[in-house]
């Protein structure tokens, strides 16, 4: 599982850097060229998602105790594609910019001051939407932070169900145990007793035996 996730990292590493110099270059083009870097950068912020969404979900297989260092990657990971995206959305503004600069052409004063109010809302807009963005990833970060401690919760009730199984059977096992140990114990109980009947037996037929031949011996001598 971890070799996928590292093949996945592998891949977003070399689009991204791609996608750096490209947005790089975005500003320095003209015309239909640039046209076709943006429209080139786009398809590679999207590719850069879907690996980001693989990764993610690769993180999600990995076991709870393994999981801590990939889900610090993927933070790293989101924070720098936020990142790209910013710096796409900035080189966008600069390129929407010259492409009405080259509609308007020089109309003074007022073409000036439009442009400039123009971009001044759009700088807006951009903070507004990266602060979105920001608070989006806080809270998919808290979801995410969520489902790992409700995936905690679970394999933990599933240990202590275990555990609990574990110390029933052992219960069970004393048990039978302490029946075994029961059952052997009369059996000893009644051997003893057998014995000590056996042996009170073998006295009981002795002296019968010494009496008897004492009483012959007396009655022969006397008899003589």
């Amino acid at each position: 599982m971890s070799s996928e996730f590292e093949s996945y990292e592998q891949d977003f590493a070399v689009l991204t850097a791609d996608i750096t110099g490209r947005i790089a270059k975005v500003p320095k083009l003209v015309g239909d060229e640039k046209k076709q870097m943006v429209a080139n950068v786009e398809k590679q912020l999207e590719e850069a998602r879907e690996l980001l969404e693989q990764m993610e979900l690769e993180v999600r297989e990995i076991p709870p105790q393994s999981r801590g260092m990939y889900s610090s990657r993927m933070r790293s990971y989101k924070q720098e594609m936020g990142k790209l995206e910013a710096d796409f959305k900035r080189s966008r503004i600069a390129y929407s910019d010259e492409v009405r600069n080259e509609l308007l052409g020089d109309d003074g004063n007022s073409s000036e001051n439009q442009l400039i109010k123009l971009r001044e809302e759009r700088a807006h807009l951009l903070d507004n939407t990266e602060r979105l963005e920001r608070s989006s990833r806080r809270l998919e970060a808290g979801y995410q932070i969520a489902v790992e401690t409700e995936q905690i919760g679970q394999e933990m009730l599933e240990n202590l169900s275990h555990d609990r199984e574990k110390i029933q059977r052992a219960r069970e096992r004393l048990r039978e145990t302490d029946a075994n140990l029961g059952k052997s114990s009369r059996i000893l109980t009644g051997m003893l007793r057998r014995i000590i009947q056996n042996r009170i037996l073998i006295v009981v037929l002795a002296v019968i035996i010494i009496f008897t031949t004492m009483m012959a011996i007396y009655f022969s001598v006397r008899g003589r």
